[in-house]
């Protein structure tokens, strides 16, 4: 089993910055790509940033340029640097890790609120 565990959300007003952390731990064979998903009531989880073992990163057209998404493969640990935070980035946000050597499982943290004022 895989744990993953996100710190860093909170409170922060529009314009200013946060940043995510997500650290796996547990029995990790190989660990693919990762990323940053957030969801918000009645909506469904959309993607905000992943990368891969290569750091390859892909992100979600709403937040490019704003935010950076990077790993430390040593750490098994994923971050997400958010800059120009908006009130629409206002969400519950879920570190993924899909982990695995030919099969890939997917792996979800239990969540982190970020609330931005406008």
């Amino acid at each position: 089993q895989v744990q993953l565990v996100e710190s860093g959300g909170g409170l922060v007003q529009a314009g200013g910055s946060l940043r995510l952390s997500c650290a796996a731990s547990g029995r990790i064979s190989v660990m693919n790509a990762m990323g940053w998903y957030r969801q918000t009531p009645g909506n469904q989880r959309e993607l905000v940033a992943t990368i891969t073992s290569t750091s390859i990163t892909n992100y979600a057209d709403s937040v490019k340029g704003r935010f950076t998404i990077s790993r430390d493969n040593a750490k098994n640990t994923v971050y997400l640097q958010m800059h120009s935070l908006k009130s629409e980035d206002t969400a519950v946000y879920y570190c993924n890790a899909k982990v695995g050597l030919i099969t890939l499982r997917d792996y979800w943290g239990q969540g982190t609120q970020v609330t931005v004022s406008s």
